[in-house]
């Protein structure tokens, strides 16, 4: 380890850990609805945007209402995307002459981006205009994001609210999410990434020769603006293919310190907002702690595995540790950012996944396949983690022969079943990709790897799409007919058929009254709670994946042990 690596390991959770308190803070006064002193002028396009679509903040909605506005909004900006991506040719701010995209491809991504997925089924400087960067997929960057938050603020205030199913109004929570908090922060790091020499040009692709005299072309564009939502929005899809490995996506350590910081900072804040919101803060840091726990294991043992690997490879080990890595970054750059990224939804890279130590890889697809519940997604991995204390409390309540309680409210059936369904339908979902693409020819085709490592590119991508994280590693054909379709499908089951779900739970739980406290309540702000909490999360995990587990990255890595690799 160098000096910056020590520095990253150190000063990352401390300074998550310092600033969260904080903009959770801030993320609470926005939600209900008091306009921060520094940001006050931005009330005017608030209300005016109000005016514009003829809406009424302080009109509250029942959880069928809010559903409905969330799944038309997204519905219009997914299908006015596609359209604007297959007609990127005739439209401006497009330098290089690029065609429109496909149908597949143009609907694809345009799932991908509203959806918080950013499955990049192309190379960004090869593909998109500028226009269709900035316009189409920033856009859905900071709405796909926020529409995350106005889940949460809804789940939050079911808890909280008594008697009535009011769950707040949708639009109220989207553009308080985008205005007060998704724009500051994405316009202070964007400023920061540019002084750090990420580019932010509107130039045509700058054409000149190597020093053996060969041509190259460099490719520039708006990438700052982009980069700057993309790690705070937890969106993860990169300006330039290359993602955050790319030198003008990423230049120096101080911007690969900062956009790792941006990936997690808001997924913290929102689980601290959680608590401010219900009045259980002490619960919020309990999730928070379990969270931490789960991420700083995860590191920890895919350090050990990287930096450690099979003696029966001989010379070649020495190399291996480096193999698929950008130098600028080294090993444990890349895996703190590859066990982030994939724990908190982003699905941004700074190396090449597929060569990964099949235990580190294996850890970053276990990351996804529970759900991104470990800080997760903006708002996403909060209230997928609630779903899971639901779980937790029912267990418990179980154990002592008790009706469970969660937050002062009652349990019941309904609940329980709600929550299974939000656990337990990504689960099928990733398993029954996996046997698609195993058992037709469309999704073998795709597959560029062999042995049990194809096993886990194919598991990986799968858990990666259903679970909205985005990233694959990069032997798999993204572009594929199968994947552009069934991908498509797996992304929009993955997001709203768990938003659903969650906005029932929450308006059950708003109509239910507070019980007091007894002896006999389960605290959910203790060490026991906590132990409990992460056992649930890692039998859920193991009873449902440990099959494909054990003939994908387990089979791998005891293979390397004995020489043989894939």
């Amino acid at each position: 380890m160098n000096s910056y690596d020590i520095t990253l390991l150190i000063l990352l959770p401390t300074l998550l850990i310092a600033c969260t308190p904080f903009a959770g803070s801030w993320l609470v006064r926005v939600l209900e609805g008091e306009i921060p002193s520094g940001l006050r002028w931005l009330g005017k396009i608030e209300r005016s945007l109000y005016n514009l679509i003829g809406v009424a903040p302080e009109a509250e909605m029942t959880w069928k209402e809010y559903a409905v506005a969330l799944l038309c909004f997204n519905a219009v900006g997914c299908g006015l995307l596609a359209v604007m991506l297959m007609c990127q040719g005739v439209l401006p701010l497009n330098p290089q002459g690029l065609a429109g995209l496909s149908p597949a491809l143009a609907i694809n991504t345009a799932v991908s981006f509203t959806t918080n997925t950013n499955w990049q089924a192309y190379s960004g400087e090869n593909t998109l205009s500028y226009f269709s960067q900035m316009l189409g997929l920033g856009v859905q960057n900071f709405l796909s994001a926020a529409t995350g938050i106005a889940v949460l603020a809804a789940l939050a205030r079911g808890l909280r609210n008594a008697g009535a199913e009011a769950l707040g109004n949708f639009w109220a929570d989207l553009k308080r999410a985008t205005l007060y908090v998704l724009i500051p922060l994405s316009f202070v790091l964007a400023l920061v990434l540019v002084s750090q020499g990420v580019v932010m040009s509107f130039d045509g692709y700058a054409h000149v020769r190597t020093l053996e005299g060969a041509p190259q072309v460099i490719p520039l564009g708006p990438a700052a603006s982009q980069v700057a939502i993309k790690q705070i929005g937890t969106n993860g899809g990169g300006f330039f293919g290359a993602n955050s490995a790319h030198p003008f996506e990423n230049p120096t350590p101080l911007s690969h310190f900062l956009q790792l910081f941006a990936i997690l900072l808001l997924p913290a804040a929102c689980v601290d907002a959680f608590g401010r919101m219900t009045k259980a803060h002490k619960h919020a840091w309990a999730l928070l702690l379990v969270m931490g726990c789960l991420l700083a294991t995860a590191v920890g043992l895919s350090l050990y595995a990287e930096t450690h690997p099979p003696a029966a490879m001989g010379e070649i080990a020495r190399a291996l540790p480096m193999e698929g890595k950008e130098t600028r970054h080294g090993v444990v750059a890349s895996v703190v950012w590859a066990q982030a990224t994939t724990a908190a939804s982003s699905g941004s890279t700074n190396a090449a996944h597929g060569s990964l130590s099949p235990l580190s890889g294996g850890i970053a697809t276990l990351n996804m396949l529970v759900g991104e519940i470990v800080f997760g997604g903006v708002g996403s991995g909060l209230y997928g983690m609630v779903m899971m204390v639901v779980l937790t409390v029912f267990l418990a309540g179980l154990m002592v022969g008790r009706t469970p309680e969660y937050l002062g409210k009652k349990i019941e059936s309904r609940e329980v079943c709600l929550a299974a369904v939000a656990v337990l339908l990504p689960c099928g979902l990733v398993l029954a990709g996996c046997v698609a693409s195993f058992c037709t020819s469309a999704g073998g085709a795709a597959i560029g790897s062999h042995g049990p490592h194809a096993v886990t590119e194919v598991l990986y991508a799968w858990a990666s799409l259903v679970n909205n994280n985005g990233s694959a590693i990069g032997s798999l054909d993204a572009g594929a007919p199968f994947y552009l379709w069934a991908g498509s499908f797996a992304m929009i089951a993955g997001r709203f058929l768990v938003i659903v779900p969650v906005l029932m739970f929450a308006g059950g739980m708003a109509g239910k009254r507070h019980a007091a406290a007894s002896s006999g309540t389960f605290p959910t702000d203790g060490a026991l709670f906590s132990a409990l909490l992460a056992g649930m999360i890692l039998i859920i995990a193991a009873l449902t994946y440990f099959p494909a587990l054990t003939i994908g990255p387990v089979l791998e890595h005891l293979l390397a042990a004995a020489g043989r690799t894939f």
